[in-house]
């Protein structure tokens, strides 16, 4: 891999300058040397080699955006795993094993493409496609500070590695820092997200045992019921409070980690090292009993995090556009992460483009601004605002599951797919028309988060976690397939209500039903 330039001599100038050499950043510069291959771009990276990060589960959207707008088809497919869609496993007190715990997740294979990737080895690729395409790229090196000046040259200190520091006139800063955040966080503008106080932490793990001939090979309930494949999907362990995620990757190494509210669990305070922590913390969930069994952590790849979810108040301005993580960040569940990369990149492009043909740079700067609060306001309300209260309960998260999932396809996925890439410069939600939506969603995830407290008051939440199994046909583009989901998850949460009238005067919970496995199939 060619990692550094040693340095070639710093240009005085340029049009647009990347801060950031991952995803984000090198995705912009390929971009932009596609569509003007005459525009200077420069892109400084800090480090020789980019190392392995979350993110790594694509979903529809992102599998869209590295396949059709950037290309990567023939990378991804030969180096990379084919994701097979999103699996959820419940835990209550009867559950002994994960054979016992209640699931959710799709029957059959995936039919829309998304991948499990390695984010060092993709993020590479990225940047050598946009090295290829003309970015001058400098590495390892540096942005010490920017000065910014609306419409004018934004001002750089630029020190490449080993070298003395030099300053730089860019018309353009891209910031693609990441969570450094390094616009935001000098400039005032970055806010943490205190309604979500999420935590996580997480590693690369080796000799994790697999959910397809492990303990899950001889389950009788799977003999009929379950044709797919379960480790290349995300598979997530939820409990009250808290979810992990499960990833497989194509080298053998498995990324674990959890995400907590940090109003709903606490930490381990133990001594021990933060990767037995992890394993510590995963262990009251019995599927992660079983399947991190013999597995070990790599110790020199373990992260913690507290506080997660940020956004900046100002996303871009005449002379500096935020993308990726360094724009905002709100949480993992759905593995959104590639989704904003995709849009912020997007759009990042259009506003140059808009400058660089001269045409009307003000509506893209004000439509990009107002376009990227909204929906990071909307997507966290909707989605995930106190939704890990009901995280851990299988009859509360299957309703919510459908209907996120059905609208999410209808809304955001069916328009790029359709319409095209034009449409990844507009997030989700964001549109005036998605307002009802919207409401739609803040309702029944507020309801259903209210459900979960009367039902951890009550002692009976999580009562249908043990033995139980929803294995959905899946999802595609057939809007019938996507009204069925919804509408039963619409039906599923009315129904729940209704109970709710019967439960609330009951003082002890319901007994747990038969000892012996159900297995719901539906055809959606």
């Amino acid at each position: 891999m060619e990692t550094s330039l040693q340095n070639p001599s710093v240009p005085e100038e340029c049009d647009v300058l990347v801060i950031g050499g991952a995803l984000s950043g090198a995705a912009t510069a390929l971009l932009l040397k596609r569509k003007h291959p005459e525009m200077r771009v420069v892109l400084v990276e800090k480090s020789d080699a980019l190392s392995r990060r979350v993110g790594e589960a694509t979903v529809e959207i992102s599998g869209y955006f590295l396949r059709k707008v950037l290309g990567l088809t023939r990378f991804l497919t030969h180096t990379q795993l084919c994701k097979n869609g999103l699996r959820f496993w419940f835990s209550n007190a009867e559950t002994g094993s994960v054979s016992d715990c209640a699931e959710i997740g799709g029957k059959y294979l995936s039919t829309i493409p998304s991948f499990l990737v390695d984010r060092s080895q993709m993020d590479e690729e990225v940047l050598r496609l946009a090295r290829e395409a003309g970015t001058l790229v400098l590495r390892p090196a540096q942005v010490r500070d920017v000065e910014l000046q609306p419409g004018g040259f934004q001002k750089l200190t630029v020190q490449p590695g080993g070298g003395a520091a030099t300053r730089i006139r860019a018309r353009w800063v891209i910031d693609a820092s990441g969570v450094r955040c390094l616009l935001a966080r000098s400039q005032g503008w970055w806010k943490s997200n205190t309604e979500h106080p999420t935590l996580s932490c997480w590693s690369r793990w080796k000799s994790v045992r697999h959910w397809d001939n492990g303990p899950l090979q001889d389950a009788a309930e799977d003999k009929d019921a379950f044709v797919g494949l379960r480790s290349t999907a995300t598979n997530h362990l939820v409990g009250h409070g808290w979810w992990a995620w499960w990833i497989s990757l194509r080298d053998g190494d498995t990324s674990i980690g959890v995400v907590l509210d940090q109003r709903l669990q606490d930490w381990p305070e133990s001594r021990e090292a933060v990767g037995e922590k992890l394993r510590t913390f995963l262990s009251q969930h019995p599927a992660a009993r079983d399947m991190m069994e013999g597995a070990e952590f790599q110790a020199g790849d373990v992260h913690f995090r507290r506080n997660l979810a940020y956004c900046s108040e100002v996303q871009c301005g005449d002379g500096f556009v935020l993308v990726g993580d360094a724009s905002a960040f709100l949480d993992p569940l759905y593995s959104p992460g590639m989704d904003w990369t995709s849009f912020t990149t997007c759009s990042a492009v259009k506003i140059l483009s808009a400058w660089w043909e001269k045409a009307d740079l003000e509506s893209e700067l004000q439509r990009h601004q107002s376009e990227f609060v909204i929906s990071y306001r909307r997507s966290f309300e909707a989605l995930y605002k106190d939704k890990y209260e009901y995280l851990g309960d299988f009859e509360l998260l299957k309703p919510a599951f459908l209907m996120d999932i059905a609208l999410y396809y209808l809304f955001v996925v069916l328009p790029v797919f359709k319409l095209g890439q034009e449409q990844l410069v507009h997030p989700p939600y964001s549109h005036p028309r998605a307002g009802p939506v919207f409401n739609l969603m803040r309702l029944y995830n507020r309801r259903l988060a209210a459900i979960a407290r009367v039902r951890k008051a009550r002692g009976d939440y999580g009562r249908r976690n043990a033995r139980t199994r929803f294995l959905f046909g899946g999802f595609n583009l057939r809007i019938s397939i996507l009204l069925r989901a919804f509408f039963k998850g619409l039906w599923l949460w009315g129904m729940l209500e209704f109970q709710e009238l019967f439960r609330a005067r009951e003082t002890a919970p319901e007994p747990a039903g038969p000892v012996g496995a159900s297995v719901e199939n539906s055809a959606v």
